[in-house]
């Protein structure tokens, strides 16, 4: 992969929390539609990592470079940790989805005829239709997971993030919603915290380990002896005609 390929490379980066150091000498490379999962413990610094990517977060250290058509305001998706509480504003699905182009346009009554035509394409490729005029109080919990990224994707971003998307999405949606991301990896880079091997291995390609340090695995299978390697004390879980977690044995 040469130079041109990379959408974003992180260099010797090291970020602190109150002097804590969180992120320690992370060197890393996003190319054009890498799906990466992003694993470890929790508090290893995976949600940190992408604080940085968002400029949310300045490194303590390091260079962090972006190639040069991902400058602009649009260039990056983001989808948060979703929570019940977020189903609490006053706010259609519609005027959601269309506030991911408020960047750009500050407030939606300025929002042009074709943004609106572009929110409703995102809709009904995100199996909302029908649902434009709900509010979010109303959707189930896959259904309010699509309208936040639908949010994310409205711009058409060249790099997906998405922090545990698999905590607020019900079971009857889930097959469809990773789906989905394999479908917009055609045309973006994805870069996904998750907590959940098991169900990401079908969809990622790669997986970045993080545990203050960052090790990147190039393929979409990962071992028990490699995440140990890596300082991921995570588990593995698999999935089968019987869900069952398999944990190391016991010395």
């Amino acid at each position: 992969m040469n130079n041109k390929d990379f959408l974003l490379e992180m260099s010797s980066i090291s970020v602190a929390y109150d002097r804590e150091i969180v992120l320690e000498d992370i060197d890393f490379r996003v190319g054009e539609n890498d799906f990466i999962g992003v694993i470890g413990p929790n508090g290893g610094g995976k949600t940190t990592l992408l604080k940085v990517i968002l400029g949310l977060l300045p490194p303590l250290k390091g260079k962090m470079r972006f190639r040069d058509d991902m400058l602009n305001m649009n260039s990056i998706g983001y989808l948060p940790q979703i929570h019940t509480g977020d189903a609490g504003f006053p706010v259609n699905v519609k005027d959601v989805i269309l506030s991911g182009m408020m960047i750009r346009k500050k407030i939606i009554s300025r929002m042009s005829v074709s943004d609106r035509k572009k929110a409703d394409e995102v809709i009904g490729s995100l199996g909302l239709a029908g649902l434009e005029n709900s509010s979010l109080n109303e959707l189930s919990g896959g259904q309010l997971q699509r309208v936040f990224l639908g949010r994310a994707i409205i711009g058409d971003p060249r790099l997906l993030l998405l922090d545990e998307p698999g905590n607020f999405v019900d079971t009857t949606f889930e097959n469809d919603f990773y789906g989905k991301l394999r479908q917009l990896n055609s045309r973006m880079a994805i870069l996904m915290v998750s907590h959940d091997i098991g169900i990401i291995s079908s969809y990622v390609k790669s997986y970045a380990c993080v545990n203050r340090k960052l090790h990147y695995h190039p393929e979409a299978e990962i071992t028990n002896e490699q995440l140990l390697a890596y300082g991921c004390p995570i588990k593995l879980i698999t999935h089968g005609d019987v869900p069952h977690t398999v944990l190391k044995a016991h010395s």
